[in-house]
């Protein structure tokens, strides 16, 4: 039985199929490994189970592929997740409905937010299912976690027939790739080491645009550039997720165009470029990067999503006439709606037009690193200060990884010195994503070292996978923003409550529980500095900095959130 769940909001394009060499005599189990293998996939996250552990001896057996066992299914999922967004692809294997079910908010945000993860389950054998027995785990009946996953993928298999097992194999992979968003592979148990007969020919889908299509798309765009006195480029997180840096890069520079980001498409190019304008987030960010963009008579949106937050809670004032909205799902000039042009060769299109645009002023840059940050030694610590004196220490082997709350907020005003190099989940927001993602991209990256900003409250949900961070020999800083609740909240609904507070843990000595690293806890900016100087050049395993905050701190960009989005709650 097989399932297909294409997201019915793509455009469906033109392709041409390239066949691969032919299959014969290799079990599902092993076809599903060489597939992890093929797309480049080198670590599966997970937690195993029962009905999931003959494919695990597969992959505890494999050369090419590690398993990396984690403390929860979500963390596992979340780890996939930040594992994806560096290295193009992740996967997490888990078990039937207690692991399945345990990742659906994981695999949630990384659907959201465009992350291709394979998500690998196991099941019971369809040998067992006669009769409908009551085997544990299961709820209700045997298809219901294939049914939820069918809502949070873009495509979803059960390989419960030998007969089409690799091609619907073959089909996830293809989806998950397109889309850049998660897919489900559920694989019975009994159904791992049989060998399908025959000869399998597996064909590789590659996507072309329509030629009319995005000749008539670019041509109007080169026009209304043309005629622009003050255009401006906002780029998205699409640009990551499709590998479009270089080209954007290619664009911009060629036509002399300012580049604005949205939130979630934070470090889609380095900040430090000279033709960065900053972030946009409408009301809610600077109000220099406001104007540039919503002044502009013609935005060039690239691959970005139009969530609340990267809109400002719906201050933005972007006229839908004065745009050219370009994502790997649409394309629309003003008013007009084309269809069957990849977001990939639009933008590869507008370079070879070789684009002029009228020069424009860009908005100030922020002090970079810390130019103009001096200590102040015995004053408390302040998120503000802390960012500031953060920014000192960046560099281009650093990946920022925020949580959600004022750890993202905050970091806003981080200035990241090379692309892709800030990771978090700013449209999803789902709290205690921090700690397992830089599990996931310090992974899939060795050369980068990891600096996570979590709250307190984040952390209380998934720090944990620290003991795997720990037991894996990374080496992150982990800052841990201890105003002892939910700092976010606190300002969004006015009053003293006591459900947005938690119970106070001493989060510097998690080391000694875990067996690893170092921990520091600080209240001053003079405490601050001597234990980011300290973390920083212990490069020998993990460190954990909790810093105690005042419960009022909060960044200047949590402020305007709280403006705009308190009165709705």
């Amino acid at each position: 039985m097989s399932s297909v769940d294409i997201n019915p909001a793509a455009p469906v394009q033109t392709v041409t199929s390239a066949v691969r060499k032919p299959v014969a005599g290799v079990s599902i189990g092993d076809y599903l490994l060489q597939r992890l293998c093929d797309y480049g996939v080198r670590d599966v996250f997970g937690i195993p189970g029962d009905y999931v552990l003959s494919f695990y001896v597969k992959l505890e057996e494999s050369e090419s592929i590690n398993t990396v066992g984690c403390t929860r299914e979500d963390c596992a999922g979340f780890a996939a997740d930040a594992y994806a967004r560096v290295n193009g692809i992740g996967a997490v294997c888990v078990t039937y409905c207690v692991g399945g079910l345990s990742l659906c908010n994981s695999i949630a945000g990384a659907y959201a937010e465009k992350s291709p993860v394979v998500v690998i389950s196991g099941s019971p054998g369809m040998r067992e299912r006669y009769n409908n027995p009551l085997l544990h785990h299961k709820v209700r009946d045997f298809r219901t976690q294939a049914e939820v996953f069918r809502r949070l993928c873009v495509a979803a298999a059960e390989l419960s027939d030998p007969d089409t097992a690799f091609r619907e194999i073959d089909r996830v992979f293809d989806a998950v790739i397109r889309y850049r968003r998660p897919g489900y592979i559920e694989l019975p148990r009994d159904m791992v080491a049989v060998v399908p007969d025959g000869m399998y020919r597996p064909k590789t889908t590659e996507l072309r645009s329509d030629p009319a299509a995005l000749a008539e798309a670019v041509a109007e765009t080169s026009r209304r550039i043309a005629r622009s006195r003050r255009p401006a480029i906002l780029a998205g997180v699409e640009i990551h997720r499709f590998g479009l840096q270089d080209k954007l890069l290619e664009l911009a520079e060629g036509a002399g165009i300012g580049i604005t980001t949205t939130l979630l498409g934070k470090s889609v190019i380095s900040e430090t470029h000279p033709l960065f304008a900053g972030i946009y987030e409408g009301a809610m960010g600077r109000e220099e990067v406001r104007r540039f963009v919503e002044e502009s008579d013609c935005v060039l949106v690239l691959g970005a999503f139009m969530t609340d937050l990267n809109l400002g809670i719906y201050t933005a004032n972007l006229d839908p006439g004065r745009c050219i909205y370009a994502t790997s799902e649409q394309l629309r000039i003003s008013h007009h709606n084309y269809h069957d042009v990849l977001l990939s060769d639009f933008i590869e299109g507008l370079v070879r037009a070789g684009l002029k645009a009228a020069p424009r002023e860009l908005p100030p840059k922020p002090s970079l690193a810390g130019a103009t940050f001096e200590l102040r030694p015995d004053a408390p610590i302040t998120i503000q200060r802390l960012i500031a004196r953060l920014n000192q220490t960046l560099d281009a082997s650093t990946v920022v990884i925020a949580d959600v709350g004022d750890a993202l907020f905050a970091s806003t005003e981080l200035v990241i010195r090379e692309r892709t190099e800030f990771i978090s989940p700013a449209y999803y927001t789902s709290m205690g994503y921090a700690v397992p993602a830089v599990l996931g991209a310090m992974t899939a990256r060795a050369d980068l070292r990891a600096v996570a900003l979590v709250g307190d409250g984040a952390f209380q949900m998934t720090g944990m996978e620290l003991s795997t961070i720990v037991g894996r020999g990374l080496n992150p800083i982990v800052i841990v923003l201890d105003n002892q609740g939910y700092g976010t909240e606190r300002l969004l609904h006015a009053g003293d409550y006591r459900f947005n507070d938690i119970h106070p843990w001493q989060y510097h000595r998690l080391p000694e529980v875990l067996g690893g690293g170092k921990g520091y806890e600080v209240r001053t900016e003079g405490e601050f500095d001597a234990a980011l100087r300290a973390a920083w050049a212990d490069t020998t395993s993990m460190s954990l900095i909790q810093v105690h905050l005042d419960r009022k701190d909060c960044s200047k960009a949590l402020e305007r959130l709280a403006r705009r989005l308190g009165p709705r709650v």
